[in-house]
């Protein structure tokens, strides 16, 4: 684990390593607030799933500025996890085991970058990731372990739909104008889906995308 500085040094000061000073800042941000210091793992959710959203929307739709600050902020809700996750009285561990385990991990599912595997192409890179990610995952039983339930609806079907397509199953036929169920509405999204899967296309982006030329009408209309 990293040494820790006991002084209240401003952490720029301490270190020419601007991720370092952040992993500092953090530290203690996390020994000295008041606030911070009763914060849990799962006090942090709704805050990892704002910031989640908001850099999504900078990278769709932001400037570069936007994008870089997102990106500072998410990178705060993992040095503020693994500074948590360092005060565990029974299985702690910071933000260097983290960047650890992080690397060796993509070193192991990049043996065509850090060892004599050869990819030319992305199907094949696919491939040894696939292979790499097997051999981690051997304890799962079910190609759905690990999948989260937590993600958006639109982006967890298409990502079952991966999972259960070389399995042979497809979603059901449907026609959506012709839905007169809540049923067959759903199957009538998850056929949408399926073909956005199929184009290459994502579904969520798809359908966040559309919404923002909704948003942009309703701001004409309120501003004529």
């Amino acid at each position: 684990m990293a040494p820790q500085a006991d002084d209240r040094a401003d952490p720029r000061q301490l270190s020419s390593d601007p991720l370092r000073q952040a992993a500092e800042t953090m530290r203690a941000v996390r020994e000295r607030c008041v606030w911070s210091q009763r914060i849990t793992h799962e006090d942090l959710v709704p805050y990892l799933v704002e910031e989640s959203a908001e850099l999504i929307d900078a990278v769709e739709a932001g400037t570069r500025a936007d994008l870089r600050e997102e990106l500072g902020d998410l990178l705060w809700q993992v040095l503020f996890h693994s500074a948590i996750a360092a005060q565990d009285e029974t299985d702690p561990f910071d933000i260097d085991d983290v960047a650890a385990g992080v690397v060796e991990k993509m070193v192991r599912r990049h043996p065509h970058v850090f060892a004599d595997a050869v990819a030319t192409t992305p199907e094949e890179v696919l491939v040894h990731w696939d292979a790499a990610k097997a051999a981690e995952k051997h304890e799962r039983r079910s190609v759905l372990d690990g999948v989260s339930e937590h993600m958006p609806a639109l982006a967890l079907a298409q990502k079952l739909l991966g999972k259960a397509a070389p399995l042979g199953i497809r979603p059901p036929h449907s026609h959506a104008p012709g839905a007169e169920t809540e049923a067959e509405l759903g199957d009538a999204l998850l056929e949408l889906v399926a073909l956005a899967r199929e184009r290459g296309w994502d579904a969520e982006r798809a359908l966040r995308g559309r919404i923002r030329v909704l948003q942009d009408d309703v701001r004409t209309v309120e501003g004529a």
